[in-house]
């Protein structure tokens, strides 16, 4: 007999645990079922204010029966040996981004949960906007004709503080790089989805404001897809005051641009009355500021559709839309760009 709802744990008990929480509220057939954190007043004061159990080891958490779904919240670089554990004792996992901080580490994952026949899902809440998906439908059609540019940036602005408030931020071993493997991979995610495969890139990246960190808060990469579309990404953590995410599609029949989660630009050469809808639907107001200048500046609704698909998958035997294998693809592209910055060197894909 199917449960009415499914249990999720959370392993960690930082900022972005909240986040989970929240949307694990507002999603329907799902309970907040338990934390644990290898700091456990931190895990008595979260389950304080989102009530569960805490759980004095990882192992008693993936052995309770209560527990169905284990949400990954630890440092990037630290995903894989709580996600394994969880896969090992039959859990389905929904790991933040990025899945893994190289493609070895994501390949690990993925083909353990392949091997236990369970569901692994990639936190990727951008998938999820209405406007992405407006573009992903566009694009599948062909809208915009051959593409010309992909083109995504990302000037953010990070504090001193922000860095300096984990030992775990700015290091490779844990953050398995800057300012985009952490915050420019989900406007990375989001090109490769739109645009399809990467073929080659050639990066540059700097240290601009943040020169006591080990990885990059700046950098620039040029990027050449299968479909022989060109593009750039742009990601920094050193722009002050920090704007909105911006991803630009354009091609020899259409130009897309969208901005955050909001459509600035929708316009094809075919144009249809639903089109017009769509730019009537869609405009510029913002919800949030997007985490351009603060982190948690972002809603837990795209957290909560991605749960909501995560559930839906579990209970009809399907995969979900970020499954563990679509999560890997913006993994590789940005160490692909990181290899290009160190060697200075055409980086080809697949690695």
């Amino acid at each position: 007999m199917h449960k009415t709802e499914l249990g999720f744990g959370i392993v960690g008990a930082g900022a972005i645990s909240g986040i989970h929480a929240k949307a694990i509220a507002a999603t329907g057939g799902a309970k907040l079922a338990g934390i644990y954190s290898i700091n456990r007043n931190r895990s008595v004061v979260f389950a304080e204010e989102h009530p569960c159990k805490v759980f004095d080891t990882l192992e008693e958490m993936v052995s309770d029966p209560e527990i169905d779904i284990v949400c990954i919240c630890t440092p990037s670089g630290v995903h894989m040996e709580p996600a394994l554990k969880a896969i090992e004792a039959g859990k389905h996992c929904l790991i933040e981004k990025p899945l893994e901080v190289t493609p070895e580490r994501c390949d690990r994952i993925i083909e353990a949960a392949e091997k236990a026949g369970v569901v692994v899902a990639v936190v990727f809440p951008s998938r999820f906007h209405e406007a992405s998906r407006h573009i992903r439908k566009a694009m599948d059609a062909g809208r915009c004709g051959p593409v010309v540019f992909g083109d995504v940036d990302v000037k953010w602005s990070r504090s001193e503080a922000y860095y300096q408030s984990a030992q775990w931020r700015g290091t490779w071993q844990f953050d398995g790089g800057g300012a985009l493997m952490n915050q420019g991979i989900h406007s990375v995610d989001l090109l490769q989805w739109y645009m399809g495969p990467v073929e080659a890139v050639q990066a540059m990246t700097a240290n601009r404001r943040h020169k006591e960190i080990e990885v990059e808060d700046t950098v620039t990469a040029i990027v050449r897809f299968s479909s022989g579309a060109l593009g750039t990404i742009e990601c920094s953590t050193a722009a002050y005051p920090g704007a909105l995410k911006r991803l630009e599609i354009t091609g020899t029949a259409g130009t897309i641009i969208m901005e955050e989660s909001s459509l600035l630009k929708w316009e094809l050469a075919d144009e249809t009355p639903e089109d017009l809808r769509i730019k009537n639907a869609i405009n510029g107001e913002h919800s949030s500021t997007g985490g351009a200048a603060d982190p948690m500046a972002i809603s837990y609704a795209g957290h909560q559709y991605q749960m909501e698909d995560l559930v839906h998958a579990i209970r009809t035997g399907g995969q979900p839309l970020v499954d563990g294998r679509e999560g890997r693809k913006s993994v590789e592209i940005v160490t692909a760009i990181y290899e290009s910055a160190r060697t200075g060197q055409l980086v080809r894909l697949p690695l």
